[in-house]
């Protein structure tokens, strides 16, 4: 049974940081792209970041581009979320996901396969 849980949420200042981990289980986690996501009340779940299998390409939402950091341990099995200068706007629960599909990473929900019960994150102004 595969499961992804996510940890590291809370409550932070505007301008302050907190770092998301994802640990992975009952998956081939090296053969897996993985992405994060957040869903905001009353809006759409939206893209983050993304991570190749090999940790060789990531992708950022221009939002985040520049202030978050995806990273991945295959030793592990976690994928990580360093988020830097946070705004009230990025108030979300935030979710991992692993897709086989895309192993190279990708950027839609429907390319996932697999997802976390997500982890709240809250920032105030």
């Amino acid at each position: 049974q595969v499961q992804l849980v996510e940890s590291g949420g809370g409550l932070v200042q505007a301008g302050g940081s907190l770092k998301l981990s994802c640990a992975a289980s009952g998956l081939m986690f090296s053969r897996h792209g993985m992405g994060w996501f957040r869903q905001a009340p009353g809006k759409e779940r939206e893209f983050v970041a993304a991570i190749s299998w090999s940790g060789g390409w990531t992708y950022y939402a221009d939002s985040v581009k520049g202030r978050f950091t995806i990273s991945r341990d295959n030793a592990q099995n976690t994928v990580y979320l360093q988020m830097n200068n946070l705004n009230p706007e990025d108030t979300a629960v935030y979710y991992c996901a692993a897709t086989a599909k895309f192993p190279s990473g990708a950027t839609h929900t429907l390319h996932y396969d697999y997802w976390g019960q997500g982890t709240q994150v809250t920032v105030s102004s």
